[in-house]
């Protein structure tokens, strides 16, 4: 398989952002004051990275597999770390980083939804597709987290 110009470029970009959200859950996993937040984050990077290097192997003319019916954000039930009427610094901090991913989240799926198009291919298009729906999973679990922990 080999790629266009067009396809090239849209796969690149689309790394930038993979690699933006490592960089980021990484950093936020270290900032993250919940033991549990900081497991997800760390979680998050690992997909994240999973999604670069499948992009990459794109660029390289193989296609991975993908299952196309992830069910990890419906699935996933954080335990509550933070108490309704908590007001404490923390649990402020974690908040912000919590809301700024899923505001992460919803952007590379944009971008994903947006740019499935531009490819001829189908696998390609199927892993894209599956791609996105694993952000959306990932926005998700972070509202679920925000929600146990009265943050939402």
């Amino acid at each position: 398989m080999v790629l266009t110009e067009k396809e090239t470029a849209v796969i690149k970009d689309l790394q930038t952002q993979e690699k933006s959200c490592i960089e980021k859950y990484k950093r936020y996993s270290e900032e993250a004051k919940d033991p549990v937040l900081k497991d997800l984050f760390m979680d998050l990077h690992h997909h994240e990275q999973k999604h670069y290097d499948s992009l990459q192997q794109v660029l390289t003319g193989a296609v991975p597999s993908c299952n196309c019916n992830d069910s990890e954000g419906k699935n996933y039930n954080p335990t509550a770390t933070y108490k309704g009427m908590d007001n404490s610094d923390d649990k402020k901090l974690d908040c912000f980083l919590a809301t700024d991913c899923i505001g992460t989240e919803k952007l590379v799926s944009s971008e994903y939804n947006k740019e499935v198009f531009a490819f001829g291919d189908s696998s390609i298009r199927k892993l894209l597709a599956d791609i996105q729906v694993e952000e959306q999973n990932h926005a998700e679990m972070i509202y679920k987290y925000k929600t146990v922990n009265a943050m939402a």
